[in-house]
């Protein structure tokens, strides 16, 4: 009988150090998965950024008037971004708790982007992740 209950135990942890080990590195592809859907999902609006501030030559008001439609992504719940006069983007996913900040800069009439997020862990390289 106590042969049984130490077989019993021994598999018993071995479960549940297979489960300890597991699940962290499900949850952290899933929550990359999450932030490179969240960066992804805010290329149409870097595009008309980019273009307004490219034709003025200025980033002021380059994000007037973008609206971003609100995502409810079935993996990973609602996505949403928001473009600000300056054209910088902020988004965001509650159900994951990232956040992304996505900045333009303008030189050479050229458009380019900075990307930081959080967590760090969970970012794209582009967004400084380790990748």
């Amino acid at each position: 009988m106590r042969a049984a209950l130490l077989v019993i135990a021994g598999l018993a942890l071995i479960g549940y150090m297979a489960v300890a080990w597991v699940l962290p590195s499900m949850a952290g592809s899933e929550l990359k998965a999450a932030a490179q859907a969240l960066v992804a999902g805010a290329e149409p609006a870097k595009q008309q950024v980019g273009t307004a501030a490219e034709k003025s030559g200025n980033l002021a008001g380059a994000g007037n008037g973008i609206k971003m439609v609100e995502k409810d992504d079935p993996k990973h719940g609602k996505m949403k971004w928001i473009v600000a006069e300056n054209g910088a983007i902020r988004a965001w996913n509650e159900k994951n708790a990232l956040e992304v900040t996505l900045t333009p800069s303008l030189q050479g009439g050229k458009t380019s982007w900075s990307c930081k997020g959080y967590p760090v862990g969970a970012m794209p390289p582009a967004c400084g992740g380790k990748g």
